[in-house]
């Protein structure tokens, strides 16, 4: 059988990508460090931040922005925050942040908590999600690494949802397949971009 051809929308996203990926690739240590302190400097400025008792998020791998230290904050404050669990077939499970001291090696080079697994319904307690994305544009719509995972979640949400990007990945526009998922607004380390979503 032969494969299926890539769409142009496929085409299109997988150079952008690969662009994001290379200048991200690019970026100093100390650019990185400045990052990870400016996302948690700017927690507060995420308008549901002051009502929030639950939030999920991630542990920045590799060239993504860094989230430790957006991680110790929440926590600081008291927040609960849930960190993904890759599952076979596409879903997320959820483990409880308890520090980077409890964090193990997991699917996909990812980190995650090493506790207990809450299952993939325990992110319905969440007041507002933080998400990874290479990218977002203006009207809210996300970039992310194309396998789906967050699509997926966010189809079956309706709580806010923030990507997490560097100031630069803020972009006028991003491709846009009818599966993609938007998010309200980005978190970035100068701060918070609210988007329109459509």
């Amino acid at each position: 059988m032969p494969a299926t051809p890539p769409t142009a929308i496929s085409v299109v996203k997988s150079r952008l990508r690969a662009q994001l990926l290379a200048r991200r690739a690019s970026r100093s240590p100390a650019e990185r460090r400045a990052a990870a302190a400016g996302l948690a400097r700017h927690l507060d400025a995420l308008p549901e931040i002051g009502a929030a008792r639950c939030v999920t998020a991630y542990v920045g791998v590799d060239d993504e922005p860094g989230t430790g230290p957006l991680l110790d904050e929440a926590a600081a404050r008291g927040l609960e925050v849930l960190l993904p669990v890759a599952l076979r077939g596409g879903r997320l499970a959820w483990a409880a942040y308890t520090g980077t001291a409890d964090l193990v090696a997991g699917r996909f080079g990812l980190r995650e908590p090493a506790g207990p697994r809450l299952g993939p319904e325990a992110v319905a307690e969440a007041d507002l999600l933080l998400v990874p994305a290479l990218a977002v544009d203006r009207a809210g719509h996300r970039l992310g690494r194309g396998g789906g995972h967050y699509d997926r979640l966010l189809a079956s949400l309706a709580q806010p949802a923030y990507a997490v990007v560097f100031d630069d990945e803020v972009l006028d526009a991003v491709p846009v397949d009818a599966h993609d998922r938007s998010v309200t607004g980005a978190l970035t380390p100068s701060g918070f971009v609210r988007l329109v979503k459509s």
